[in-house]
Order: C-alpha cells, then sequence, then structure tokens
C-alpha cells in the first residue's frame, strides 16, 4: 500500500507554476484547437498524463466536485494523491461534478449524463479533461467559432472516435453545454461548448 509520502509531488513553486498552467489552460480556451503547453511539472501517476497532474493542481479544490472513470477509480494511488493535493471530494454522480477525469475515451459515458448548468448560471456544468494519444498525428478536424479566425485544423488521435460528433449537441444547448480540454502528456487542446466541426478527413 503505498502512503502519503511515498504520492508522487505536487508543484515543486505551488504559486508560479499554478499561475503558469492556469494561463495556459486559459489560452487554449480562447484559442480553441491551438495547442498549448504545460511547462511546470509535476509528479503524476500511472494512469495520469503530467498535463492532467498539473491541470489538477491547478483548478481543483475542495469545492469542485470530481468524477473519475473506471480506469482512473480503480486505482487508489490517484484518489490519495487528489485528496491529498487538491481536496477535491469525488463524486459517483456525474451530473454534479464541476470536473471529469477521462483516461480511457473509448468508455466515455454519454455527455448527456453530466452537468450541463442552467440558463442563469452556465458555468456550473462539467469540465471534461480527456487524455488522448496525440495532439498533433491522427485524424485531422475543422474548427470554428468565437476565438478562431476563420477556420484551425486540429490533428488528433482521440477516443471515442466520434467526439466531435457527439458534442455537436452543445449547438442547441447553448450558453448550456459541456466544455472540454484534451491532454496529450502535456499539450493541451480546449473545445469550448462555442465550437463547431466544420469538416473532417477520414
Amino acid at each position: 500500500m503505498t502512503t502519503i509520502a511515498e504520492l508522487p509531488p505536487g508543484f515543486a513553486d505551488r504559486v508560479l507554476s499554478a499561475q503558469s498552467t492556469f494561463r495556459s489552460v486559459m489560452d487554449a480556451m480562447a484559442r480553441p484547437g491551438s495547442v498549448q503547453r504545460i511547462v511546470p511539472t509535476a509528479g503524476a501517476l500511472h494512469t495520469m498524463m503530467r498535463g492532467t497532474a498539473a491541470i489538477a493542481l491547478t483548478l481543483f479544490d475542495h469545492d469542485t466536485p470530481l468524477w473519475l472513470d473506471a480506469r482512473m477509480a480503480e486505482n487508489s494511488d490517484v484518489m490519495k494523491w487528489l485528496k491529498f493535493h487538491t481536496g477535491a471530494p469525488v463524486v459517483q454522480d456525474t451530473s454534479i461534478a464541476s470536473f471529469a477525469l477521462i483516461s480511457d475515451g473509448a468508455a466515455l459515458p454519454p455527455l448527456e449524463c453530466f452537468a450541463l448548468g442552467t440558463n442563469e448560471y452556465p458555468d456550473r456544468s462539467t469540465t471534461l479533461i480527456l487524455q488522448v494519444d496525440s495532439l498533433g498525428s491522427g485524424r485531422s478536424v475543422e474548427l470554428r467559432g468565437p476565438g478562431i479566425d476563420g477556420s484551425t485544423t486540429l490533428q488528433a488521435s482521440i477516443k471515442p472516435f466520434d467526439l466531435f460528433e457527439r458534442l455537436r449537441f452543445n449547438e442547441a444547448l447553448f450558453p448550456r453545454g459541456l466544455d472540454v480540454v484534451l491532454v496529450a502528456d502535456d499539450a493541451v487542446v480546449a473545445i469550448p461548448r462555442t465550437t463547431r466541426v466544420a469538416n473532417k478527413e477520414s
């Protein structure tokens, strides 16, 4: 059994690293489809990428209910690490989660299961943090929407394969809906609820 002392560390410089990671995530949200790098490093666990760990240390706290997919949840060290470093309560109900950590995209639950916010409080929705194989190779997806000058092309290897088709349900929900952050090692791409898929290459 892993003790607290044996868990991977958090940020070496908590304040500066959190600020840097926050800027990277905000830049990704402001420019959907653009690949941003998370420079600060934190000790990560087997099922958690470095970028995911940095985001967790930056955005999670005792007021952000967290849902973990089965692969994350079955790793007791992940639960201990998150509890120790962030204090975020892990919940079983997807509909009340502020964040969801997904390491096995192929087993992603129906998106309608997550919190979608309300018209009065659209920010009370779940942000999905989805670990993917690559944000530099794979299928090409053309994206349009706020923060994008005309269109931009994202090349990524993502599971579930039909993620962007599923995210089209955001169109009818706005201002409600889900925001997604894709993570591949230390690279992140944000797909806010306002982003639309123009076309895809097979």
